[in-house]
């Protein structure tokens, strides 16, 4: 799929990954860019046009579809993330809301934009996800578990897309140094170079896009023999309860 002349909505444009991705898109030649955010008056740039969206709503989900009926590049980007342990964490609040929104939200938004994709040809429907897919942090692991559940999600959609001619891709990244991860000490990658990695996978017409080198490593290692790599992750979590 081409970039110039597409018709992209882009959700969570306000900040982080989506508004560099929404500002490229823009910059690569998009006929259109809906820039989709819960208070979209913090949707900037030129030729971005702003969309009031909350992806946990349906309701607001199923008018967005309807209003941008022109779409031909569906990028779900919008996420959360609580840093939520299973056991520890006080109540269900986080893994609710990280499901609410990684998961039930993205589903959403695909079942929306599904036949939207097709009347207009095919175009590409894009899932931001994350290292984590693939593993559990578990100082984080509800996030992991909503990531994990939305990567199963993109496979399964792209199977049920693929006859209308649509590109169902997974994006996989590290730390974005974003509003997201700025707590986080770890090498991070800049949005607009994940921005970027994103719209050569699209154009080259690829499934799984490794955006970063933590997601290319990773993936190596994993590969492998996933039993080192988790019994670090079990090493991480002793030395943070003095064990």
């Amino acid at each position: 799929m081409q970039i110039d002349g597409s018709v992209a909505l882009v959700t969570g444009a306000n900040r982080g990954l989506g508004q560099a991705f929404a500002r490229e898109l823009v910059r690569r030649g998009a006929a259109k860019v809906y820039g989709a955010a819960r208070h979209p008056d913090a949707v900037t740039g030129d030729g971005i046009i702003p969309v009031a969206l909350d992806i946990t709503r349906p309701e607001q989900v199923t008018e967005v579809a309807r209003q941008c009926a022109d779409v031909s590049l569906l990028v779900n980007n919008a996420g959360v993330m609580k840093a939520s342990t299973f056991l520890d964490a006080p109540n269900l609040d986080a893994a609710q809301l990280e499901m609410a929104t990684n998961y039930f939200g993205t589903l959403s938004m695909c079942r929306a934009f599904a036949p939207v994709l097709g009347a207009n040809g095919g175009g590409a429907l894009v899932n931001m996800l994350s290292v984590v897919s693939w593993f559990s942090v578990p100082m984080q692991g509800a996030y992991c578990a909503s990531k994990a559940a939305a990567w199963s999600l993109t496979k399964s959609v792209r199977f049920e897309l693929r006859a209308q001619g649509t590109l169902v891709i997974g994006v996989h990244a590290g730390y974005i140094d974003t509003d997201m991860a700025a707590e986080v000490s770890s090498a991070k990658s800049q949005p607009e170079d994940v921005a970027a990695a994103i719209i050569a996978g699209i154009e080259n017409g690829s499934e799984e896009i490794l955006a970063d080198e933590r997601a290319r490593a990773t993936r190596a290692e994993l590969l492998k023999d996933d039993r080192p790599f988790d019994a670090r992750m079990q090493l991480l979590w002793d030395s943070t309860r003095g064990k």
